[in-house]
């Protein structure tokens, strides 16, 4: 290669929703592909976690795909191409033509790039259903339903910077960004914290997110412990404490919001001291708690999946809402409700609309007038009903719905109760995966077709705070992969023809048409983004974006911010005689998702090799068990065997494991019910027992499958 062509490229991390930059250098060999820093980088000024730092270890690694296979008589043979294309147009159109184009589902993915999540989406509404979706459904879907319908958009209202910057409280519920954005954690939130902001973290488990803020010279940190599912309780504790002491913002109330009435009735007869007892955490703490949110100048909420994954999902995140605005902490700089996003572009991918409610910008299928104004784009009906979410696409798999499209998604590891999702799928008429390993799910595909890393393409992703930013690719490693846009646009010219809206030059071609059809996306250019980025809306060209969100109105119907008090709902299983502890998970620093890339990476392999899980010394004595021994964790759903880790991280009565490893994945165990609104399963508490003393076979060395 020339010394131009060897120059490292800037790009954006793989991993978390943070976005830091990175750059990748390319030697000689197209498979050396190796990390180097980007000092300049406008996210994370060069700093990087673990996780990116090997973020090239997987690029060449021995499990790639390199070419398309076609399962014939239960095995797997190579194919070319134009096999693959012929067998995947085939099946697509007759099962269209046998059954309509509600039997096929389409699993858009958060790992993949906006262009490609665009063109997917466009392919199944062009293709005739909306039955698209992404793991935002998995994650965050709770938290977009209640931030859309009462403040307008599904994502975080402020930026980190202004956050840091601003600031004065940070109310972290159910969320670690110690653990899960360590950058976003160390650069903004603990750096805030030693220029004196105060930290109130609300968690069933100590983790680094707890550690990080325990801090020398200051006591600012409060950690309140509460059982798993009591997070309503907890906040009208909070809430009911902010309205007894008048600490209200009646201006804001009184201007800006509706509903107030609503939440005043809903906490009449609330009763603090019975509340805070089912919490398990003393009723002064929790008081406070709300002292200093109250009282501060700027208080801003951030929120994760320990608030968003449980059938009342949504009413977590609207108390968390209701105070944000019952105080008057919305709509400038340190203030908000901020969640926190896990993967890398899953705020991209629900942006652009590969979801089955909506179009790109959150605009509903249902609508009329925005259903119309991209038709008239496209060129083509889209379907006005909303479709089927990923969860209820794997329930109806062999019943109603007889074939999937899975681009860089694998539901048999990533989704609860993990053994019925592996059984539903053998009963497809057709599958079809494009992946850069042999998944789990793909071991169950007809086609599989590989595809290119993040580090060998080009596109666009757009990370937690809303910053839109350009990834960049150096030459393909493997020369008979082919990038996701390159694959589903020449299904689309298959299925559609030549002037079926599939054929692009390149992904800047394909966000050209994106920002016709996406109104918050209207004013980027890639021009524009460079190496900085713009946070969304963007309306039009030469807007620099937003960094915070709703400084002078809401984007609601009424113009307000909508507050409506909720009540406590228990998780759907709740301890008994025969599953008398509750299980919860969560992810680690090291590892992401269920594993896929970072169990590739013997850097971060080596730091966590398996699963385990966290148990509280009382319930170790009581079952016996000591620290390093091997358990069985059993469920309603299933069982796994992991090494037991005692510790007074988490609480008595609790256990705690992640989704981490194939060989033991927490889903195994998970919940499938799902939130009514958002359709969110909840993954956060499941009733389950442990039994001690088993052999040792929960480790194994083979990677996990996301």
């Amino acid at each position: 290669m020339s010394s131009e062509e060897s120059e490292p490229v800037k790009t954006i991390c793989p991993y978390c929703g943070v976005g830091c930059g990175i750059q990748v250098d390319q030697g000689e060999d197209p498979g050396d592909v190796q990390f180097r820093p980007w000092g300049e980088a406008p996210v994370n000024e060069g700093r990087i976690c673990i996780k990116g730092g090997a973020a090239t270890q997987v690029v060449n690694h021995e499990d790639r795909l390199t070419d398309p296979l076609i399962k014939e008589d239960g095995e797997f043979r190579e194919a070319t191409w134009e096999e693959a294309y012929g067998r995947v147009v085939d099946e697509l159109e007759r099962i269209r033509e046998e059954n309509g184009p509600d039997a096929m589902g389409f699993f858009g993915s958060s790992k993949t790039m906006n262009e490609e999540n665009y063109l997917l989406q466009k392919l199944a509404r062009r293709y005739g259903t909306n039955n698209v979706d992404n793991c935002t459904r998995m994650c965050h879907a709770s938290t977009v339903y209640a931030l859309r319908k009462s403040l307008g958009a599904g994502a975080m209202t402020n930026s980190m910077a202004d956050l840091e910057e601003a600031a004065d409280v940070f109310w972290i519920q159910g969320a670690n960004p110690g653990e899960q954005h360590p950058i976003a954690n160390s650069q903004y939130f603990r750096q805030a914290v030693l220029e004196g902001a105060t930290v109130i973290q609300v968690d069933p488990h100590a983790n680094k997110t707890t550690r990080s803020f325990q801090i020398d010279e200051t006591d600012r940190h409060m950690h309140l412990q509460l059982e798993p599912g009591t997070d309503i309780p907890l906040l009208n504790i909070v809430l009911k404490t902010v309205l007894e002491n008048d600490w209200v913002d009646e201006e804001f109330i009184e201007s800006r919001t509706e509903g107030f009435d609503h939440l005043q009735e809903t906490l009449e007869d609330f009763d603090k001291e019975a509340a805070a007892e089912e919490c398990g955490v003393p009723l002064e703490d929790i008081e406070l708690a709300a002292e200093k949110y109250a009282k501060a100048n700027n208080a801003a909420i951030f929120t994760g999946m320990g608030m968003s994954q449980h059938t009342c999902g949504v009413d977590n995140v609207q108390n968390e809402i209701n105070l944000a605005l019952a105080t008057g902490n919305l709509g400038r700089p340190g203030t908000g409700v901020n969640p926190l996003r896990g993967q890398n572009n899953v705020q991209g991918t629900s942006d652009v609309g590969a979801m089955p409610n909506v179009l790109p910008g959150y605009q509903p299928v249902d609508d009329d007038e925005a259903r119309e104004s991209v038709e008239e784009v496209w060129g083509f009906e889209v379907p006005d009903e909303p479709g089927l979410t990923n969860v209820e696409i794997s329930h109806e798999a062999g019943d109603s719905i007889k074939g999937l499209y899975i681009m860089g998604e694998n539901p048999v590891m990533s989704e609860p109760d993990a053994n019925r999702v592996a059984e539903r799928l053998q009963d497809l008429e057709f599958t079809v995966v494009q992946d850069i390993f042999m998944t789990e799910t793909a071991e169950y595909a007809d086609v599989v077709l590989p595809a290119t890393t993040w580090a060998e393409r080009g596109g666009t992703v757009t990370n937690t705070d809303r910053r839109v930013q350009r990834m960049r690719g150096v030459e393909k490693v493997h020369e008979n992969t082919k990038h996701d846009l390159e694959i589903v646009s020449e299904v689309g010219r298959r299925l559609f023809g030549e002037d079926g809206g599939f054929d692009f030059a390149d992904p800047e071609d394909v966000f050209e048409e994106l920002r016709e059809v996406c109104p918050i996306y209207y004013g980027m250019t890639y021009d524009a983004l460079g190496e900085e980025g713009l946070h969304w809306p963007c309306y039009e060209e030469g807007d620099e974006g937003d960094p915070f969100l709703y400084g002078d109105t809401f984007d609601t119907e009424s113009g307000r911010g909508h507050i409506e008090g909720v009540r406590h709902q228990p998780p759907k299983e709740t301890p008994d005689e025969e599953y008398p502890l509750i299980l919860t998970t969560a992810r680690l620093e090291e590892h992401y998702n269920t594993g896929t890339m970072s169990r590739r990476s013997p850097r971060l392999n080596n730091q966590h090799p398996e699963n385990f899980v966290d148990i509280h010394p009382n319930d170790a004595e009581r079952y016996g068990v000591e620290d390093g021994d091997y358990v069985r964790i059993t469920s309603r759903r299933g069982e796994i065997e992991v090494k037991a880790q005692v510790t007074e991280d988490i609480k008595e009565g609790v256990i705690w494991t992640t989704p981490h490893f194939a060989a033991a994945s927490g889903n195994v165990l998970t919940n499938d019910v799902l939130d009514e609104r958002a359709k969110i399963p909840e993954y956060k508490a499941a009733a389950a027992e442990i039994e001690a003393s088993v052999d040792a076979g929960g480790a194994d060395d083979a990677p996990a499958d996301d």
